[in-house]
């Protein structure tokens, strides 16, 4: 494979002037991408060119623009890896590691590039001249992902592709430039602004693709064919993401106005998934405020893990079943309030958005008794896990760390990661409930909603919802948080 590094020391190609617009076509209040691809399927690989319209939203000028790339943990040799050693043999179901990476093949509007960061993990885009507050640069990007065969969000897994994070970012801009963050294999190391999207998807003839938002067929009378061109449009998400499959089945139910679309190929029991999915959505609406979408799709895949949420999609795991799946529909259905409206640093704070869908997920099973889990049995399960989790830690390490305001990268694994962000999570928010009341408890959560939908809410956000609902809560939150308390 040819390393994507080396490209980012020869120098730019491609390279054309700066664009500078007020983004006519768009709102500048923010970034427009524009992305057309095509799926090689022999090689496993996504061929395409992005152009992304950025407007300076800081206070500052800004002399070049910062872009995650994803794809490349997935590389031999990356320093962060995408899966944790425990979930190797789930993940790589050859029977050995599989690689891929994105190469950046050019760019234009832009003066140079590079690629770089802790981990080959930032593409860096040389402005010509500085972006000034209030202006917009439109850059182009052209670039392959190559996809490894993993069982994971980005790869090609044992009977569909999974195409999520398959594109170069726009990195959060903060008030000090563009934050980088590595990938982690315990979480999800996104932090995304919203943005539009308008995405053409060419696959072979044989692929169904299962997307959130509406999906059009594109016609074209000279096409190959073997291929067909799908074309998705999305207004005002922090992503969008993609599932394909040879081998999809197709449900839907009406919700409202939205329709809830289950694409399937394993599921014995698909009524009951997108049961699960509808009625959550649903309960979800009447608690935290109205779902604001036309569609929510589910679609099941290969995942070494239970689920992962997107705007308006979910990936669901084939490998969950019974119980185990109805958890994990109910678990990523809520992330359409607690990520998907409103977003949250969740390298740094993986609690604020783990901890409430698992807690939502909890509120929903204790109000649909038919599912066979009550509230105080999962509030119980959450208990027993964290202090099975504080006493093993406590012997074998001496100590146990509880704090839950830390990146990612502190966590020592998945199971300290699971029993931090989501048991202590859940407790954190039942604690609440006994002190508030569960009345109080669901109005601060509406009106966290209702006000940070759309923005990367800060803890001090959440802290905030519950005060101004006449409820202070602070010191809780901050026992909590700072490990100080004792569960």
């Amino acid at each position: 494979m040819r390393k994507i590094f080396c490209l980012a020391l020869t120098g730019a190609v491609l390279v054309s002037a700066l664009t500078l617009t007020a983004c006519e076509k768009h709102s500048c209040a923010r970034s427009h991408y524009t992305i057309q691809g095509e799926y090689l399927s022999e090689t496993h690989t996504l061929s395409a060119e992005m152009t992304v319209e950025v407007p300076n939203m800081s206070e500052t000028e800004l002399s070049e623009l910062k872009f995650q790339l994803w794809g490349n943990a997935y590389r031999e040799g990356a320093k962060y890896a995408p899966i944790s050693d425990r979930l190797h043999s789930i993940a790589y179901y050859g029977g050995k590691k599989s690689y891929g990476e994105m190469e950046i093949k050019g760019i234009s509007g832009a003066e140079s590039f590079s690629v770089g960061g802790e981990d080959e993990n930032i593409l860096s885009l040389k402005l010509s001249s500085p972006l000034a507050p209030g202006e917009c640069a439109t850059v182009t990007v052209k670039y392959d992902v190559e996809l490894a065969e993993i069982n994971h969000r980005l790869g090609v897994t044992v009977s569909t592709v999974n195409l999520a994070n398959f594109y170069p970012t726009l990195c959060e801009l903060g008030k000090d430039g563009f934050r980088e963050y590595v990938y982690a294999s315990s979480g999800d190391p996104f932090v995304s602004a919203v943005s539009d999207y308008d995405v053409t998807l060419t696959v072979p003839q044989s692929y169904t693709i299962a997307a959130g938002f509406a999906v059009e067929e594109l016609a074209d009378d000279n096409a190959d064919d073997m291929k067909r061109a799908y074309h998705v449009s999305a207004e005002g998400v922090r992503d969008v993401a993609f599932v394909l499959s040879e081998k999809f089945n197709l449900l839907t139910e009406q919700v409202g106005d939205t329709e809830v679309a289950y694409y399937y190929f394993w599921d014995t029991d698909p009524e009951a998934t997108l049961k699960t999915a509808a009625e959550s959505l649903a309960y979800y609406g009447s608690l935290f405020g109205q779902y604001d979408r036309a569609r929510y799709t589910v679609a099941e895949t290969n995942l070494a893990f239970a689920g992962m949420e997107y705007p308006a999609f979910t990936m669901l795991s084939a490998g969950t079943s019974g119980t185990e799946r109805a958890r994990a529909v109910a678990h990523e259905t809520a992330h359409q309030w607690w990520y998907a409206k409103v977003g949250s640093n969740q390298f740094d704070d993986a609690w604020q958005d783990e901890g409430l869908a698992e807690y939502s997920a909890a509120l929903f099973f204790g109000e649909h008794p038919d599912y066979g889990l009550t509230y105080e049995d999962l509030i119980a399960a959450s208990e027993r896990s964290y202090r099975a989790f504080f006493s093993v830690y406590s012997q074998v390490h001496g100590e146990a760390n509880t704090v839950m305001h830390r990146p990612l990268t502190e966590f020592s694994g998945d199971y300290e990661y699971r029993n931090i962000a989501y048991d202590k999570g859940v407790i954190l928010f039942d604690r609440i409930r006994e002190v508030i009341g569960s009345k109080k408890l669901v109005g601060a959560l509406k009106r966290y909603a209702d006000t940070y939908g759309g923005t990367i809410a800060t803890p001090q956000d959440l802290i905030g919802s519950f005060s101004k609902s006449g409820a202070n809560v602070s010191a809780l939150f901050d026992s909590f948080l700072d490990g100080k308390c004792v569960i």
